[in-house]
C-alpha cells in the first residue's frame, strides 16, 4: 500500500521535471526564450544603430524598447550591454543609455590602422598575379559602377566593405588579416561610419573611382602605387567621415 501510493508521487514528480523541461525546451518558459528575445533585440538594435536608422546619441529607454519589441526588460538590458561592448551603445550609471558617438580621436585612430593594413594588402596582392580574389574584386566593381549609377547607396556601401574584405583576403597574409579582424570586431559602428560617409555629395562616385584605380595598379603589379593610391583612399574616406559627422570632442586630423 505504501508503495503503491509513493510510485504515484515520484511519478507526479517525475512529470512536473518533464514538464519543467519540456516548456523551457519548447521556448515557452526558462533562459532559452529570454536567449531568443536578447539575441532578436540585439540583432534589430544592431541593425538600426548601424544603418543609422538610430541618431548617434539618442537616448534609449528600456521601458520602451521593452514595449516596442513585447518583451520584459531583463533581455533588453542585457542586449543593450552586449552593444556596449560591440561598442554601439554607451550605458551611463544613473544617466541612461545611449547611442554611441564615436569621438574624433576614436575615428582618426581606425582610419590610421586601416590605411596602414589595407595598403599593406594592396601591395601584397599586386605580388600575387591573377588569384581568385582579382576576379571577385572586377564583379565587384561591376556592381559597385551600377550602384552607384543608380544612386543605391545601401548596396554600394556593402559592395565597399566587400572591396575592402577581398583585399584582405587577397593578400594571403593570415597574420595581417587577423590583425585586421581584431580591429574591425572592436569597432562595430564601422558599417555606420561608412554609410556616413557615402552621404557626403559625389563620395560615392569618387569612392568607386578610387577603387578602381587601385585595381588597375595591382593588376599592373605595381605594388608601390597600389599601396600608396589605396592608402590616400581611406585618408579620403576618413575626410568625408569627419567632415559630415556631427562628433563632439577634439578634431585630431
Amino acid at each position: 500500500m505504501n508503495r503503491a501510493k509513493s510510485e504515484p508521487k515520484g511519478d507526479s514528480k517525475g512529470d512536473s521535471k518533464s514538464e519543467s523541461r519540456s516548456d523551457s525546451k519548447d521556448g515557452s518558459t526558462g533562459e532559452p526564450k529570454n536567449g531568443s528575445m536578447q539575441a532578436r533585440v540585439i540583432a534589430d538594435m544592431r541593425r538600426r544603430i548601424i544603418k543609422g536608422d538610430i541618431e548617434p546619441g539618442a537616448p534609449l529607454s528600456e521601458l520602451a524598447l521593452a514595449e516596442e519589441f513585447g518583451v520584459s526588460r531583463t533581455p533588453v538590458r542585457e542586449a543593450l550591454k552586449q552593444l556596449q561592448t560591440e561598442g554601439l551603445v554607451e550605458i551611463r550609471p544613473r544617466v541612461g543609455t545611449f547611442v554611441s558617438t564615436p569621438s574624433r580621436r576614436e575615428i582618426t585612430e581606425l582610419f590610421e590602422m586601416k590605411e596602414l593594413i589595407e595598403g599593406a594588402a594592396a601591395r601584397l596582392l599586386a605580388r600575387r598575379g591573377r588569384v581568385a580574389e582579382i576576379d571577385l574584386l572586377e564583379r565587384n566593381l561591376r556592381e559597385a559602377d551600377e550602384a552607384v549609377a543608380r544612386d543605391d547607396r545601401e548596396r554600394y556601401a556593402e559592395l565597399v566593405q566587400e572591396f575592402h574584405d577581398l583585399l584582405i583576403a587577397g593578400a594571403d597574409n593570415s597574420k595581417l588579416e587577423a590583425h585586421y579582424r581584431m580591429l574591425m570586431n572592436q569597432l562595430a559602428y564601422y558599417s555606420r561610419l561608412v554609410h556616413t560617409s557615402l552621404s557626403r555629395p559625389g563620395r560615392a562616385l569618387q569612392s568607386d573611382r578610387e577603387h578602381h584605380v587601385v585595381l588597375e595598379l595591382i593588376l599592373e603589379k605595381d605594388g608601390d602605387s597600389a599601396e600608396q593610391v589605396m592608402r590616400e583612399h581611406v585618408r579620403a574616406s576618413r575626410r568625408a567621415l569627419l567632415a559630415g559627422l556631427p562628433i563632439g570632442g577634439p578634431h585630431t586630423s
